[in-house]
């Protein structure tokens, strides 16, 4: 008989519950972990595991889990349906993969590791979430919001999808004051009762079609996006320019009280952060907003001036000072923040012609934040797009393009894109060779060959791909870092 899992929480007995947990990436190993700990009974399955992945299997098998990866094992349940209480399914599995419709159709509760970590909190210490989601900056924001309010002197981390899984935050023995929690949209997806203090959609914009099939594949992703704002009790930050976002805090179900906040590039309205000569200013958080503005922090005092790192900035600010930080810690965790890699690096300088990694831009609306900052500019693209279009990309970026540089499998899709909208840019395909294998040092050699052939003084060649980057490299962060050393050969660093 199948026990009833949906009050059980940190302070009750999970003797004899039996999960299943499907995925083993850092989220599912840290669910399988965590599950054992409260003393329930669990069974991983998972298609594929790193060397190090299997150790930390094989740690947790003697701790008391089955385990069992290989291809196939996610195929469909492990058990019979009578002899599984609970499915933590890891993001990466879509709605109508069998083992989430298996759970469904004989009525298993199915939750996300965020789910699973909400239910888990400490009710004596139960610290709030400012939550961030959107299309793109998302760890930006999140890595921003941390170092804020650690500077703010509060006990931080940055977790969920980047930084610590969240059931390993929430089942601190020391508690956190306060969570920076970054889901994307497969992880909201499969969350129910988690309520944020405060939330930010920063953007939405097509990505991830190939997990949300069919017409309505753009709505079911955008109101994925808008599970955030659910519950909110303090404020749902979203973004000025993108009414897509403002729309999904009018649609949401939230505590009553709970404030709209918008933030813009432009001079803010009341109830709004935004910039003003190069000041970025908060109306909304202080008494005298209806006449002035608060000054947080100045453009020259960020890392980057680049519109969409200064959004990010502004978001992150928006929910520290929902959550009550003062000006001076926002200033100073936004002054001392600095990037993680492959997002706006600059690589090398050299006779005039700036090299940019970004290779974090996975997407055409991440691409076009990034050719925003810059102009003219070899522009470096390709990989597998997810079935995302390149033209409205294109079409606003044509007249600051000096020439395209394409890879990958869906190289065609961007090539096809700036024949339409773009046909005077020189367009040069950096191809595999038909016979051989080549590295991904090797590959970077050819861009950065072609791309210098085409550059000139003044000009950005700027590595921003808009596509996932795993049919030619391991992930984002080593194509941009054989973008970096191709670039510092070239260059003669």
């Amino acid at each position: 008989m199948s026990r009833d899992v949906s009050t059980l929480g940190r302070a009750d007995s999970w003797e004899g519950v039996r999960a299943v947990v499907a995925g083993f990436g850092a989220s599912g190993a840290a669910a399988v972990d965590n599950l054992l700990h409260l003393g329930a009974s669990v069974h991983a399955v998972a298609e594929a595991a790193s060397p190090s992945v299997r150790e930390r299997a094989e740690l947790l098998e003697v701790l008391g889990a089955r385990i069992d990866i290989r291809e196939g094992a996610t195929a469909g349940l492990p058990a019979e349906p009578a002899d599984i209480d609970v499915l933590v399914v890891s993001p990466g599995f879509r709605p109508d993969a069998p083992i989430v419709a298996a759970a469904r159709e004989a009525g298993i509760p199915v939750w996300g590791e965020v789910e699973l970590a909400w239910r888990l909190r400490d009710p004596a210490h139960p610290a709030p979430w400012l939550c961030v989601t959107g299309t793109n900056g998302k760890t930006t924001t999140v890595q921003m919001l941390d170092s804020i309010l650690r500077a703010a002197g509060l006990r931080s981390v940055a977790a969920g999808n980047v930084g610590l899984p969240l059931t390993e935050a929430v089942m601190d023995p020391e508690p956190y004051d306060v969570l920076a929690v970054e889901l994307s949209s497969f992880q909201l997806h499969y969350t129910e009762t988690m309520a944020a203090e405060s939330a930010a959609v920063l953007n939405l914009a097509e990505d991830h079609l190939d997990w949300y099939a069919g017409p309505s594949a753009m709505e079911d992703y955008a109101r994925d996006k808008g599970r955030i704002y659910q519950g909110v009790q303090r404020a749902c930050v979203y973004n000025v320019a993108d009414p897509a976002t403002e729309r999904l805090v009018r649609e949401a179900d939230v505590v009553e009280g709970t404030r709209a906040i918008g933030f813009t590039l432009g001079t803010p309205g009341v109830g709004m952060l935004g910039v003003v000569e190069d000041i970025l200013v908060d109306r909304a958080f202080i008494e005298e907003r209806a006449t002035s503005a608060a000054e947080l922090c100045t453009l020259d005092e960020l890392a980057s001036s680049a519109p969409h790192f200064v959004a990010n900035a502004l978001a992150a600010a928006a929910l520290a000072r929902a959550h009550g930080i003062s000006q001076a810690a926002v200033r100073e965790g936004l002054r001392s923040f600095r990037p993680d890699g492959h997002r706006i690096a600059l690589v090398a300088e050299r006779d005039g012609v700036a090299w940019v990694d970004d290779s974090k831009a996975t997407n055409p609306h991440a691409a076009a934040s990034s050719l925003a900052a810059y102009e003219p500019v070899v522009w470096v693209a390709g990989g597998l797009a997810k079935g995302a279009s390149f033209d409205d990309l294109v079409r606003t970026a044509a007249t600051r393009l000096r020439a395209a540089v394409l890879i990958g499998r869906d190289r065609h899709v961007i090539a096809e894109a700036l024949s339409r909208h773009a046909p005077d840019v020189p367009v040069i395909e950096v191809d595999l060779p038909e016979t051989g294998a080549v590295g991904e040092l090797d590959l970077m050699r050819r861009v950065v060959a072609a791309a210098a052939e085409a550059a000139q003084p003044g000009d950005t060649v700027l590595l921003a791909p808009g596509c996932a980057s795993m049919d030619q490299f391991t992930d984002y962060a080593a194509r941009g870092d054989a973008f970096a050393a191709a670039v510092r050969e070239h260059v003669g660093e």
